[in-house]
């Protein structure tokens, strides 16, 4: 287990990083060995920042808000119409199982076991 514990970087601190990284073109290596911080992090924060813009920089461990828009009229009638169209696939598919079931069942009948190796098949070859 490392001695050392984990370090939090404020989204100020961050910020600060990416812009003198990207806007004004400081080498990452240079920066990281000032800032003391991994080049690798700078870059996953320029990363980050160029996906989200400040908002993708945020604190460690912190889960990203993100604003939810629900509208309960419309939401409703859109996720009941789904519901009602995907019971009726699955009836559907039900349908279709069942048919197979009973033909795969037929056919299982219809046919009769082979008497051992080499003995002709008990359905003839549809090659004529």
């Amino acid at each position: 287990m490392s001695s050392s514990q984990r370090r939090v970087f404020s989204r100020e601190f961050k910020l600060s990083a990416v812009k003198r990284m990207i806007e004004e073109g400081e080498p990452g290596r240079a920066l990281s060995s000032e800032l003391g911080v991994s080049a690798n992090q700078l870059y996953k924060w320029c990363m980050h920042f160029r996906r989200g813009g400040a908002e993708g920089l945020r604190p460690a461990c912190r889960p990203r808000k993100v604003p939810i828009a629900f509208d309960a009229g419309t939401d409703v009638a859109t996720a009941r119409k789904r519901i009602g169209d995907l019971e009726r696939k699955v009836g559907q598919q039900q349908l279709e199982l069942d048919f197979f079931r009973r033909a795969l069942r037929q056919v299982g009948e219809a046919r009769r076991p082979s008497d051992g190796p080499g003995v002709p098949a008990s359905t003839r070859s549809s090659k004529r």
